[in-house]
């Protein structure tokens, strides 16, 4: 099954000096990869100037609008009633970005529509990245 969701999203990133700065991005979520959520952020909205892409699970997500979740690269948590903060660290460092929840609960919704919590094909997940993994062999 090939079906992608894709949702435009404005966050605000927060900045040392606590300043919101406006950050587009883009939502993704593809039924080929059913276990995870993509954001896209555009080359005007990273430092290198490069399209950025950041890969985590959508049961985070989910978990994350609802109290703080993740440990590592992604964490997520709810901001008061509205905003929903996203953290991702690299190497470069931290971003700390803010989107709204709705937008984030309408986007959640939508793969449900795709793809029902506790029905991902896991098997055909695994298959395809050991494939990858092990290039065919």
């Amino acid at each position: 099954m090939d079906i992608t969701i894709e949702q435009p999203a404005h966050a605000r990133l927060i900045t040392a000096e606590d300043e919101e700065v406006p950050v587009s991005a883009t939502l993704r979520y593809t039924a080929d990869d059913p276990l995870a959520v993509f954001v896209d952020f555009p080359p005007e909205a990273t430092l290198g100037g490069d399209d950025v892409t950041w890969t985590f699970g959508r049961a985070l997500l989910e978990q994350g609008l609802r109290a703080p979740a993740g440990h590592g690269d992604v964490q997520i948590w709810p901001y008061g009633r509205t905003r929903t903060v996203l953290e991702l660290h690299s190497p470069c460092g931290l971003a700390l970005l803010q989107f709204p929840t709705s937008a984030l609960r309408r986007f959640l919704v939508n793969t449900y529509a795709v793809v029902a919590p506790g029905q991902e094909d896991v098997g055909a997940v695994v298959e395809r990245g050991l494939s990858t993994l092990f290039g065919g062999v």
